[in-house]
């Protein structure tokens, strides 16, 4: 057992050190900033206590990556533990006040006491950048998400007609908007000058959807007040949905890229359901080795796909869906049923037993982390063998 524990409350600006030893005694407290050189001083300084320290910290990204990495490139062992432990943990300790200084105490207490904790890993250099590429392409699909919702409720102000007639979510009706706002716009260009225009800018199904707007236009003869206005801003959120739209099919081709570089990939992606995107997210989060997980089932309780107990007093077997799960697994589980023979067989079979669908789904991801684990460590691509149905 290391011989003393180090603690970081990772802050924005500064972090707050503490040093305990195996009695949980304060050798060192003090505030640091998130700045290189203090680090390696604080480094430096908590070595000269112990050479055998175990660090400790509650968020292992963005703001805490400079003091992690410092750490994991000098080779010292750093714990994790979450927020949410942390923050129900502080709980059992005594006064009900929340200072930097106490919450690190706490932190460095609990990677005292815990026999539980994750390590961190350095992580190969794939894992890193998939894990920076799709959580940026979430960042953007919900932002787009956003924008057109504010492009719906802005067109609904005067012209209710063509928001009922175009899917916003595909490309063809957001470029329409980029152009054409008006009814008399629409109308004064015709269906045919349309589809001429979005044809040049390559809209599948161009000429349908040019017939349904200027037949949306026909509809409304009226301009309504406010309608110059608020056409120029449908049209700046047109342009920023599409500016969006540009930058997940780049992040789309530099994902895939990447994650075809990765030695695992062609064994991942041929997972039914398992496609380039939810690949990397997978290989995002863990790490790109699953070395540290202990098997499948460790795997399963790591993606939020392991039932957990719920029982109090008389009650027992009780089991409860966890609260978090990983979006990839369930996704391509999901998706699986529509193609895959073998996840549609099972599914069905779930549904049967009284499951409900999302239950149905959960248990199909956590069956083929069984398949995925047995996949990479064999190395071997998936196959629809008749003995895996009955071992279903």
């Amino acid at each position: 057992m290391p011989e003393i524990r180090a603690e970081l409350d990772i802050g924005k600006k500064h972090h707050h050190a503490v040093v305990i030893d195996a009695d949980g005694k304060r050798l060192l407290s003090r505030r640091v900033m998130n700045d290189e050189a203090e680090l390696l001083q604080l480094l430096g300084d908590v070595l000269e206590i112990s050479g055998d320290v175990l660090w400790a910290v509650d968020i292992n990204t963005g703001i805490a990556a400079l003091a992690t990495g410092l750490l994991l490139d000098h080779g010292q062992p750093v714990a994790y533990l979450t927020g949410r432990a942390i923050h129900q943990a502080s709980t059992t300790y005594r006064g009900e006040g929340k200072t930097d200084a106490r919450d690190a105490f706490i932190i460095a207490d609990q990677a005292r006491i815990r026999r539980d904790v994750s390590m961190l890993r350095p992580g190969d250099d794939i894992a890193l950048d998939l894990r920076l590429l799709t959580s940026r392409r979430l960042d953007v699909v919900h932002d787009r998400t956003r924008q057109i919702n504010r492009l719906r409720a802005q067109l609904l102000e005067f012209f209710p007609a063509l928001e009922r007639a175009l899917d916003l979510t595909k490309k063809g009706p957001v470029l329409l908007l980029t152009a054409y706002q008006t009814p008399a716009a629409i109308r004064r260009m015709g269906a045919s000058q349309l589809e001429t225009g979005l044809r040049n800018r390559k809209v599948k199904g161009a000429g349908a959807l040019a017939a349904r707007a200027v037949e949306a236009a026909r509809a409304q003869m009226t301009a309504l007040r406010g309608e110059e206005l608020g056409a120029e801003l449908v049209g700046r959120l047109a342009h920023s949905v599409a500016a969006h739209n540009t930058e997940v099919t780049e992040l789309d081709a530099r994902i895939e890229a990447r994650f075809r570089q990765h030695r695992d990939a062609e064994v991942i992606r041929i997972l039914p359901g398992m496609g380039p995107t939810l690949g990397a997210e997978f290989i995002a989060a863990t790490g790109g080795d699953l070395t540290a997980f202990t098997g499948p089932d460790r795997l399963a309780g790591f993606a939020g796909l392991a039932p957990v107990p719920w029982d109090s007093g008389k009650v027992s077997g009780n089991l409860r869906r966890p609260r978090r799960y990983h979006r990839g697994l369930y996704l391509s589980a999901q998706v699986s049923v529509f193609f895959c023979p073998v996840s549609k067989a099972y599914y069905d079979r779930k549904r049967k037993e009284g499951k409900g669908h999302k239950q149905a789904v959960l248990a199909l991801a956590r069956r083929r982390v069984n398949v995925l684990w047995a996949m990479i460590r064999d190395h071997m691509p998936f196959q629809t063998a008749p003995a895996l149905v009955m071992a279903a």
